[in-house]
Parts: structure tokens; sequence; C-alpha cells
């Protein structure tokens, strides 16, 4: 019998009454004949622990191919979501529910490449919030479905079995431990209220990131996988004139996924050649890599066949993008290996951290390779995040300090390999909408992680800075100067034209002198409900407000979170800057705008 997700114990846990939120259920319709126990218990605010067993208490066994517990409604016309898995079609995180809906919210591989998230769904209306999640020390492969029916949505935790279960008389099969929760205002302070558990109840810590984490970064990907070290440094004056201070080397250097050396384009010096140049120009240089992939027709792959994940059917799972293979994430091969990587990269190449890339990093299939030495092929998922630490750990002890990014390719970020990053990132962000939503999110989940908000040119019309800085945003960009390398494929995007270096002349200085990115975000706006879309950083006694909506024409917005006193607003992006007074004791302002505004209140 399959024991993923699920435990047979007889346990002796006080019955009651059994609530229409709890049920097992087989081939669409509600088990008979059991009998629901549960335990909960508060854990903080609004937060309550929740543990749920069956016991089959008749006299012939039960065949059960799914449960579904903890049941959380909300009523409302209009009803917005925090849905954060992962499908490869990159959707928001945040979205409204309308009548009909349905989305599985499944936390395993939704494709070849595509899984994990966090492990908690929230519903909220103008007056009410309501979420569920599961409150384990690791992934568990569960889903947690939304579904809407007229002005009904709900949620729950729902475990599928493959092979049914065949439950006997007097035998319990338990449910994930999870959690509910209530309050009010968007995703943000559920969000908060979760990664705070899990800090306190299983120790995982928020990053804390260095200060150079949050410097402004240029990324050599303008010229694309054909790029050559002289184009690379000969845009170094450029990167430096604007005011950039990291130099990102992106994919195209090496031999192929699997084989990271260098290849015969770059040469056998190239990357020391360009770290030597980076660093002589008063940079640092953070280096691409997709670990945990290998090319099949890779040495690695062919020479070490123990490092590759096995799934149960003998073949080697697929990552699409770079049609490679996928490491076993726990394997301690995989792990010495990348160890020996880190070395290469860190010591003899001199980066200074890594842009770690890819949607395969957020989770693996179970791995059956007898050399990983698993006890159970479903360890592979509920310790991926092991290899992340490993990673994480051996860059320190090479070089204190080093930038750890993880980019998983627009996937909603696995919860659980957090503490062993240091700089999150937008993540192929498909609108400007997405750079602000995950800044949101990374800030109720790592208050003091850097965020980086991805390459300008991903943003709405490739030029929204202010999509980047208003919210917190680490500011970056891929130009290419002073010519575009004639194999790329998105020439036109990345040339520097003069147009955009106008531009940049005005951003990059904007966003060194005011660093929002340092700065406390507070959740004084709901995401859905409140118009326009509202982002508040506070930093340095000062608060700074970011305003969104393609078209703003003076109606009244109240800036929340002042105190009765006077203060100075200045239009610190306008040209020039702006300034004027606001009573605090009535602070509204009437502004007209297209697209973004953004103030400096002291």
């Amino acid at each position: 019998m399959k024991k993923i997700l699920f435990t047979l114990l007889a346990l002796s846990l006080a019955a009651c009454s059994r609530p229409a939120a709890d049920r097992l259920l087989f081939e669409g319709k509600a088990v008979s004949g059991v009998t629901v126990t549960v335990r909960e218990e508060p854990a903080t605010a609004g937060m309550t622990l929740r543990t749920v067993a069956f016991v089959n208490t008749g006299s012939a066994p039960l065949r059960v191919d799914a449960m579904e517990t903890s049941r959380t409604e909300i009523s409302g016309t209009e009803v917005w979501s925090f849905q954060p898995t992962s499908t490869a079609d990159r959707q928001d995180w945040v979205l409204p529910v309308p009548d009909g809906f349905y989305q599985r919210n499944y936390l395993g591989m939704n494709g070849s490449d595509y899984g994990g998230g966090i492990p908690m769904v929230t519903l909220w209306t103008r007056t009410d919030n309501r979420s569920v999640g599961v409150a384990e020390p690791a992934l568990r492969l569960v889903s947690m479905p939304v579904q809407r029916k007229g002005n009904r949505t709900w949620a729950c935790i729902r475990q599928d079995f493959d092979t049914p279960v065949e439950l006997q008389p007097g035998d319990t099969l338990c449910a994930v431990k999870q959690f509910t929760l209530t309050g009010e205002g968007d995703f943000f302070q559920p969000l908060r209220t979760f990664a705070q558990y899990m800090e306190t109840a299983y120790g995982f810590t928020p990053p804390v990131s260095p200060d150079d984490a949050f410097e402004p970064v240029w990324c050599a990907w303008g010229y694309e996988r054909t790029f050559t070290v002289d184009e690379v440094i000969g845009t170094l004056p450029k990167v430096v004139e604007l005011g950039f201070k990291w130099v990102d080397v992106d994919d195209g250097y090496q031999r192929c996924e699997g084989d990271w050396q260098a290849n015969d384009r770059i040469g056998p010096d190239g990357m020391r050649r360009m770290t030597d140049a980076i660093h002589a120009a008063g940079l640092k240089a953070k280096l691409w890599w997709a670990p945990m992939a290998a090319d099949p027709e890779s040495e690695l792959a062919r020479e070490h066949p123990e490092l590759l994940l096995v799934q149960q059917d003998g073949s080697h799972e697929d990552i699409s993008w770079w049609d490679s293979w996928y490491l076993s994430p726990v394997n301690p091969h995989t792990h010495a290996y990348t160890a020996e990587l880190v070395d290469l990269f860190l010591k003899d190449w001199n980066f200074d951290g890594f842009k770690l890339d890819g949607q395969h990093l957020n989770l693996s299939a179970p791995d059956y390779n007898p050399a990983s030495g698993l006890s159970r092929p479903e360890e592979a998922c509920e310790r991926h995040p092991e290899f992340f630490r490993s990673l994480y750990d051996r860059a320190q002890a090479d070089k204190p300090g080093a930038v750890v990014q993880i980019c998983p390719c627009g996937c909603a970020v696995n919860f659980f390999y957090l503490p062993y990053m240091n700089q999150a990132v937008a993540s192929d962000p498909t609108s400007s909408a997405q750079v602000r939503m995950k800044r949101k999110a990374y800030a109720a989940l790592c208050p003091d992680l850097a965020y980086y908000a991805d390459h300008v040119e991903l943003t709405d019309g490739g030029l929204d800075f202010p999509s980047q800085i208003g919210v917190g945003g680490i500011i970056g960009t891929k130009f290419t100067w002073p010519e575009p390398n004639p194999d790329a494929t998105q020439n036109g995007g990345s040339l520097l034209t003069p147009e955009k270096e106008a531009l940049l002349r005005k951003w990059v200085p904007i966003y060194t002198d005011k660093m929002l990115s340092k700065g406390v975000y507070l959740n004084l706006y709901d995401y859905g409900f409140d118009k326009p879309e509202a982002h508040v950083i506070q930093k340095d006694g000062a608060m700074y407000y970011a305003f969104y909506a393609p078209q703003w024409d003076g109606q009244p917005i109240t800036l929340r979170g002042l105190e009765n006193r006077t203060y100075t607003v200045t239009e610190y992006t306008a040209d020039p800057p702006r300034t004027y007074t606001l009573d605090g004791a009535h602070p509204v302002i009437s502004p007209v705008f297209e697209g973004n505004y953004l103030i400096e209140v002291k």
C-alpha cells in the first residue's frame, strides 16, 4: 500500500461529530462508515492548527482515493485570492475568483519541470479574509483547490492517492498537519503569519541580505548565448558610467548543461579575464548557472549516471527549457559534484555570487535511483531544499557574503528553500503587475531579503522603471553597447538607444539615492480592492507611496499611515521634482497621472 502522504495508525483520539469540512472520497463520492477525529489548537493571532484523522468504525474494508480537509468558505460577489503554485503558463499568484472558477493548486509536479510553491491559499473580500494551508516541516504532495459557485468560494487541503487506500476496520488515516487563518485585508498578513509560524515551529529563519545584494544590476543577457568575452568587457565603461554595480554573466559560457567548463568561444582563460576586468572597473560579478541540470549528451550524464534522477518507469526527468535531465537533489554524489563547481566558480574564476536559474529548481519528481540512498522516493521532494542549503553553505565558506539568487523562472517560489538564498528575483515576470505583486509576497515572507526586479526590459513596454523602484525592487537591465550581438534574437529590445540611456540616467540615480529596496514594506493597502494599486515603503523617517493605474483623473486618495502633523510631499520622479504640504489630519491627495505616481512624504 502506498504510504506517501498518509500514515495508518491506531490512534486513540477523542471522537467528535463529523464536520462537513473533512471527508474521505472514493470515485468522487463521500465515503460512509468512518468517524473523523479532529484536534485543534491556537497557534498565533487568527491561526488555528488542525490534526485530522479518519477511523474506519465499520466491519468491512473501505476504499479511499482522496481526502479533503479544512474546507474554508467565504461569501461575496467579488473575491480575490492568493494561489501560489507553479504551472507552465506562469500565471499570477494573486488573481480574482470569478463564478465557475476552479484551480487545483497542486504542490507537486504540474509538468516535467514545474512544481512546488507556498503551502497556503488565501481568499478575501472587502470585509473578510480566510486562509488554509499545510503546517509541516517539509513540502507535501498535496493540493489546495479553490472553487467558486455563485457567491460561495471555498478552498481546502486535498490529498489524492494514485492507488486507492484500503482502510481496514479499526484503521486510521491521517491527513497532513494543517491550519486555518482568519483576518482581514489581502494576502500579506496571512502570509506573514504563516512565515512567522514556520520560523517558530520549525526554524525556517528568513534570510538577511548583505548590503551589496541591494546594488543595481547590469546583466550580459542582452548579448544572449553567443556573447563574447570582449563584448562583456567592452560594455563595462558604460555600465560604470550609468551607475550599475553588478555584472551578471549569463547563459552561454558553458560547454553544455552539466559540463560547466568554459567552451571554446570563451577560451580557457576567458572567465577569469572577465572577472578580473569587472573587478578592475570597481564592479562585482555574478555567474548564471542552472544547477541540477545535465544534458543527455553531456559528459556528466554519460559518465556519472549515479547523479541522475530516475523516475518510477526508469526514465530520466526532463527539463523542457534546456532539453536536459534532472540531477537528484538529495543524492550525495550530486552534492559533492556541486560543491566542486562552487569552488571553481568562486575561487578559480573569482565570481562574487550566483544567479541560479530554471523552473526545475523549484521541485523535482520522486527519485527511484538506488544511488540516492532514499528510504522513500518522495524524499527527493521533501528534502529538495537540502541541495540549496549545501550549495549556499559552500558558497559562504568560499566567499563570505556571496550573493546567491534563485530564479525559478516564473514559478511560485518553493517556500522551503527560502533560508538558503539572499537575493530574490521577480523571476521572468510576464507583466509589471507581477513585478509589484511578487515584491509584496516576498516582503511578507522575508522582510530583510533583497528583491531584484529583474531586467526592466521584461516590464510593460520594456521601460517601466517606476514598477521596479516604487515597490522597493532593485533596478536591473540587460542593455548592449555600443552594438548588439549580431547572433542574438532580441537585439531591438536590448540595444542602448539614446532614448533608453536618457531614462537610465534618470532612474538609476533615483534608485541609488532613495534605495527603497532597503526600506520596510508597510501593508497599508489591499492589493485587490483598493484603487489605485498602492504600495508603501518606510525608510529613514520618510514614507514613500507608489500608486499605479492606467489612468487616474484626480479622484481622491487617502495616504494611510500618517500622523496628525504637517508633511512635505515631494513628487521625486517628476522633472523637476515638485513639492507641496499636506495636513496629516486630513491626508487626502487628488493626483492626475498615467501609469504611476510616486511620492516621498516627510
